[in-house]
This record gives structure tokens, sequence and C-alpha cells, in this order.
């Protein structure tokens, strides 16, 4: 039986494993409402995450079929990825910012050896090593791209609109969009006094956007066919500090567990990532890649522990703070391929 924690006020949590994954679990929530229970994520799409998720739900006394509608706070597919079988076996909507809901579309629609294409440049552009490069192209050549996650991810039939509530019966769910970790991310505030009466304004599902002890991951924004030059971590470091105003009285992360001070936990993260920047400054004393910034870069193993697919995340989150960099005009580009980037 997978965990099952009362938040009281008619909200619970669900540990739905993710299947090989250091995380071990999302926490699907789960909100009684006047029209039916509502799902906030479903968890990875998985056989045993289903089985999870079904056992959760039935040590409640709700079955799947029951479901009225599922929020999703952002398109990753441990928090989407049953999203489509839970509304096949109930009907249920689902909802996510249109910023996400345009990712979904956008990868169910593209020829699947194009993103691999498109991962490949990406890197190569980045200053990846040629070897590193190579299996992706292989796994191209090979036809092994159809197993990448997501590629069939459902398309949600309902918006988030920021700022609005929710259209949830007896309950007062307000979306507040928090781009960084994806360019469509939600928070979701519960709008109603803490049922234990700790102090501060509601409560707030805060997906992956504020967990309270992992520095979600701020990568790069995928889309083949914009060049837009985004900035994900100014994006999150401005999401970071509304929700530190917000200053709710509970946070219900979808990884780890419950805490309170968001408040707290937001200048830590602040802090973190202002660390992050200050150094990165010392490293583009020379030109230095993305690729070559990631090497230098302090995580949580040695660069040669480091797993091929954990690499390409790496060398994305080194990139991000690179532009932020760029964007405080602290940093600047230098002409050619791959990319440079040098300290101002």
């Amino acid at each position: 039986m997978p965990q099952v924690i009362d938040h009281r006020g008619g909200v619970w949590s669900i540990e739905v494993p993710i299947p090989d994954n250091p995380l071990g679990h999302t926490l699907v929530h789960l909100l009684d409402t006047g029209r039916g229970p509502v799902l906030v994520d479903t968890g990875w799409d998985d056989p045993s995450s289903w089985d999870a998720l079904a056992a959760g739900l039935d040590s409640l006394g709700v079955r799947i079929g029951d479901i009225h509608g599922v929020v999703v706070t952002h398109h990753h597919p441990d928090h989407h990825g049953l999203s489509g079988q839970v509304r096949e076996a109930s009907g249920a909507w689902i909802a996510m910012h249109a910023a996400d809901a345009d990712v979904v579309r956008r990868t169910r629609e593209a020829e699947p050896a194009r993103w691999l294409d498109y991962l490949a440049d990406k890197l190569c552009r980045a200053g990846a090593p040629d070897e590193h490069v190579a299996p992706l192209r292989a796994a191209r050549e090979q036809g092994r791209m159809r197993t990448l996650p997501g590629l069939r991810a459902a398309l949600p039939d309902r918006e988030i609109v920021p700022g609005e509530l929710l259209d949830l019966e007896d309950r007062h769910l307000r979306a507040i969009w928090t781009p960084g970790h994806t360019p469509g991310h939600v928070c979701l505030h519960l709008e109603e006094d803490h049922p234990a009466g700790l102090p501060g304004h509601g409560r707030l599902f805060s997906g992956d956007h504020l967990l309270p002890g992992i520095t979600p991951h701020i990568g790069l924004y995928e889309d083949p066919d914009d060049a837009t030059v985004t900035d994900p971590l100014g994006d999150y470091l401005d999401s970071l500090e509304r929700i530190g105003r917000l200053a709710p009285a509970e946070v219900l992360p979808a990884h780890q567990h419950a805490f309170a001070d968001a408040p707290g936990r937001v200048r830590e993260l602040l802090g973190h990532h202002e660390e992050r920047l200050t150094g990165l400054l010392d490293l583009l004393a020379q030109p230095l890649t993305p690729w070559q910034t990631a090497e230098r870069m302090e995580w949580n193993r040695p660069w040669e522990e480091i797993p091929y697919g954990s690499r390409n995340i790496a060398v994305s989150e080194a990139e991000a703070h690179l532009r932020r960099l760029v964007k405080l005009g602290r940093a600047e580009v230098l002409s050619g391929t791959p990319t440079t980037y040098v300290a101002l």
C-alpha cells in the first residue's frame, strides 16, 4: 500500500512511485469538492504507479472512476503521466496552463525523430563532445525514439487561467502562474483557513516550484520552432518572490513532505541561486561553453559520476544560469559555435 496522508480539511496526499528515479515518488493530492474528488497531478505513466494511485484512492473509499477533475501543476511526466488514463476511466476533465498545454501539443504533433535531432543540435551548440551526442544520433537511426516519456501525454481540455479561481464547488482554489521549472508551471492557492489553525494565508499546492529540501531543476524551455532567448532562471526567481509574499500557512509540494515557513524557504532558494551566479562569474574569467561550465560547477556528485541523462540536465541548468548573467549585464555571449560565455 502506498503511504496516504490526511492533511485534514478534505485534502490527502498519495505517494505514487516514479520507477528508477532517485526522487522516489510524486505526491498526488486529492481534494474533496462538492462535485466530486479532484486530483492535483497524477504521477508517472507506469503500471506500478497506476496501481499505487488506485490503491491509495481505494483506501480513502474513492474509485478512479469517481474522479471529477485533474489539475496539473506542470507537464512533466511524473506529474501529468497518468492524467489520460484517469480521464479514460472516469470522464474527468484535465486542466493545465496554456504554456504547458502548448508543450504537450507540440510534443504530440512533432515527429519523434525531430526531438532527437533537436536535442543533439542543442548539445552540440552547448559544446558537448561528439561521444556524448553520438547515442542520440544512433537512437534516431535505429528508431528508438518512441520510448521517450511525454510523447503521447494527454491533451488537457481546460485551461488554468492565472489569478482566477478554478471551477470547484465548495472550494476556493486560485491559480498562481509560477514559470521557471516549466513555462506554464502553476501553484494552486487553497484560500481557506488552515484546518489546524496555523498562521498564514491558506495552503499552497506547490508542484515542483517550492520543495522543502530540493532545489528544482531550472533548465531551458524546449521549443524547436522558437529562437527566442528565454530567461527561465529569471522567471523562476520572480515567481519565487511572489510566492514568498503570499506567505501560505503550509506548503503541500509534489515531492518530499508538507512544510511551513514558505518565505524562509524562498529566501534560502534565492540565496542559493545568487551564490551560483556569483560562482559562475569567477569561472567565466575565461570564455566557457555551457558544457565546460557544467563540468566545473558543483553538483551533488563529481562530474565523472553523473549519468548520461543527468549530464544533459546539468548542462541545461548551467546555460539557464549563464543566460541570467547575460540578462543582468554581468556576462556576454561571444560569436561563433559552440556558444561561449565570458564575464564582463
